[in-house]
């Protein structure tokens, strides 16, 4: 039985992935591809970053000086940058209880509170931050800002050009870690806040976390780093390195320049695939065995699914994870900021990773997941028996999940806690 044409282009899905054309003049279907899968899709559009012709949601926007250029670590510099945050809770008078949240690689300042116009998905840490959660926003003043390079409102590759208005593209320059913490250290400053209670982030946003203790230690009372490192390894270099060679290959990525490409003619299909491979790291064995096995997506009674192109359901599982992705971010900030978490290393130009742990004054909560295949439990445990060597107050908490390194955004039973127990003590 042939399906009805799903979509304007007239692509039509059969049982055995075959793909077929409704002819404009004829009316009359013809066979297009055997290889095309579910991937294919022809509305994709050229970039899912956020501009300004959208909804603003719950986003604040900050504007660094025109007169003041933002120095990188790449010796560029940056003008007429802008950064997005979102709020929770009141700053006290003291201005003592500010809490600043980094996000990971694909997140954004949409930490907490409910989809809407501007923020088609919840907060990425709705569960965690509140009234009466483990980030108690009755209590604390809660920020979280779009890093520098990002796609929902910050300054980033798909960002106007202030010299042509043009998007940057190709020619946004590599950033580091510590160019994020840099561009969160003037927006402290424009908040008014002389210190924060805590810097609290997991995984690209932990990394972010240990900057902020080595590099302003006086600015940070205490720190919570989950599932990071202090330096990105082989192996984590590794998975962003084929995700990159992926988009780089994909002649619609165009060096960076796609972004006036009509639907479905940007680099879609190459940012899926970096982030199926991404996924695959953030989950572990027994979570894909447990959920998917070896079922099949697309089999029926009289069919084997021995066909080449015949998919597994944790294919589709895949599928839909990229799908997600192309709608929400940016292609090029994918790869910038993917970059600046291979480059990470909190000992660079510091003599030794010794001696950059040794700036630390901050007590830490450092957690790991016993799952983590991505940042196994070793590297969160280096951290903090590096920080007690150092008289540094530090305990480290395993989260015990079968979830792998995403955990810490499903298991808020185990993650909230401690958190908030450990906020509660150092104030």
């Amino acid at each position: 039985m042939v399906r009805q044409p799903g979509n304007a282009h007239g692509a039509i899905p059969c049982k055995r992935e075959m793909w077929f054309r409704l002819g404009e003049a004829t009316g009359r279907l013809s066979w297009v591809s055997e290889r095309t899968t579910t991937m294919t899709r022809h509305d994709y559009p050229a970039t899912g970053a956020w501009d300004a012709t959208q909804p603003v949601g719950s986003r604040r926007f900050a504007q660094f000086p025109a007169d003041r250029p933002f120095a990188l670590d790449g010796a560029v510099n940056l003008t007429d940058v802008t950064i997005a945050y979102e709020t929770w809770g009141e700053l006290n008078a003291e201005r003592s209880n500010a809490i600043l949240i980094c996000h990971a690689w694909t997140g954004d300042s949409h930490a907490a509170g409910p989809a809407e116009d501007g923020h088609p998905s919840p907060g990425w840490w709705e569960g965690i931050i509140g009234p009466g959660l483990a980030i108690d926003t009755d209590r604390w003043f809660v920020v979280c800002s779009n890093v520098i390079g990002g796609c929902q409102g910050t300054t980033g590759p798909a960002s106007s050009h202030p010299v042509d208005g043009k998007p940057y593209g190709s020619r946004f320059p590599v950033i580091t870690v510590r160019d994020m913490v840099r561009a969160q250290l003037r927006l402290t400053d424009m908040l008014g806040i002389d210190v924060w209670h805590s810097v609290v982030g997991g995984s690209m946003g932990g990394m972010q976390v240990l900057e902020w203790a080595v590099m302003y230690p006086e600015r940070v009372r205490t720190i919570v780093p989950i599932a990071t490192c202090a330096q990105s390894t082989a192996q984590q270099i590794a998975w962003g390195a084929i995700g990159r060679r992926v988009i780089r290959l994909d002649p619609k990525w165009n060096g960076g320049e796609y972004y006036d490409a009509a639907p479905g003619e940007g680099p879609w299909e190459s940012l899926a695939i970096a982030r199926m491979i991404s996924q695959v790291t953030f989950r572990s064995d027994n979570v894909f065995n447990q959920r998917f096995g070896r079922d099949l997506a697309d089999s029926d009674a009289d069919y084997n699914g021995l066909g080449l192109w015949d998919r597994f359901e944790v294919e589709s599982y895949l599928d839909h994870h990229g799908d997600r992705l192309i709608r929400r971010f940016d292609t090029n900030s994918y790869l910038i900021i993917g970059k600046a978490m291979d480059l990470h290393d909190v000992a660079r130009g510091r003599g030794s990773l010794e001696k950059a742990i040794g700036r630390i004054k901050a007590p830490a909560l450092v957690m790991g997941i016993s799952s983590d295949i991505l940042y196994p439990t070793y590297q969160q445990r280096q951290i903090a028996d590096m920080l007690v060597a150092h008289g540094v107050p530090s305990q480290y908490v395993e989260i015990d999940s079968p979830h792998g390194h995403d955990a810490f955004l499903i298991n808020f039973e185990q993650v909230g806690p401690p958190l908030k127990r450990f906020l509660a003590e150092n104030y």
